[in-house]
């Protein structure tokens, strides 16, 4: 780990993210801040924070890359049914602190969302950058929610959390839903599992996945109004 790059916190750099350890966790450098500048910076070229209280910031570029393209989404005949019973309500920047905090208290193995990282995409959020989704039962408690940030044509999912069946699956349909109405090209989801490849997400490499970033975080999308509430199955139908 000490062969790896320092970076100087009044210094606004990163390394290539090809220069990352070529390994599916792809550790790419150590220290500086975060700031939102450099949260933006790390994001718009394919990395992003992952450490816990008691280490330095480390900053990440795995290869391969687990993203999902929005017109890719796949929807079983079940959760199909449970999206058109229309059982929970979807909505949008609703309730940001709350979203994060969930995605923080919710993992049984702890989390990397330490104070500090929550209160810097607390400020992305305010920026309009960093945006929430929720899901709601009909009781209005949430049952599922995610963040992440919007740049460009790319949406990149931070954390999400899931407290009834089904929740995050209708969370990941109306988000893909959604950025395909809004001719976002993917969304980044870090590192595979086996609940999203199940959604219908896949694993690129990382220079694939770079590319298609450096191509679409500085063209904007079609449209991009992140309001309260998103429908199911929207203008546009749903997604086979």
């Amino acid at each position: 780990m000490t062969s790896l790059p320092w970076i100087d916190p009044d210094h606004l750099w990163f390394p290539p993210a090809e220069e990352a350890l070529d390994d599916p966790d792809g550790l790419l450098a150590l220290g500086g801040d975060l700031s939102t500048e450099r949260l933006i910076l790390a994001y718009r070229n394919g990395i992003f924070p992952w450490f816990s209280d008691d280490q330095p910031i480390l900053w990440w570029s795995p290869n391969p890359r687990c993203v999902l393209f929005p017109t890719e989404i796949h929807i079983p005949r079940s959760l199909r049914r449970t999206l058109n019973s229309r059982y929970f309500t979807t909505t949008a920047n609703k309730d940001f602190s709350s979203v994060i905090r969930l995605c923080a208290d919710t993992r049984d193995e702890g989390t990397w969302i330490t104070a500090d990282m929550a209160n810097s995409y607390a400020q992305l959020h305010q920026q309009g950058v960093a945006h929430s989704i929720e899901v709601w039962n009909p009781s209005g408690a949430l049952a599922g929610g995610m963040y992440g940030l919007a740049i460009g044509q790319c949406f990149f999912g931070e954390s999400m959390f899931s407290l009834e069946a089904n929740a995050s699956k209708v969370l990941m349909v109306h988000l893909a839903h959604q950025l395909n109405e809004w001719g976002y090209q993917l969304i980044d989801c870090q590192v595979e599992s086996s609940h999203l490849l199940k959604m219908g997400a896949r694993t690129i490499p990382r220079r694939e996945f770079l590319s298609i970033l450096r191509a679409g975080v500085d063209r904007s999308p079609s449209q991009n109004s992140w309001q309260s509430q998103w429908q199911w199955p929207g203008p546009g139908g749903a997604h086979e």
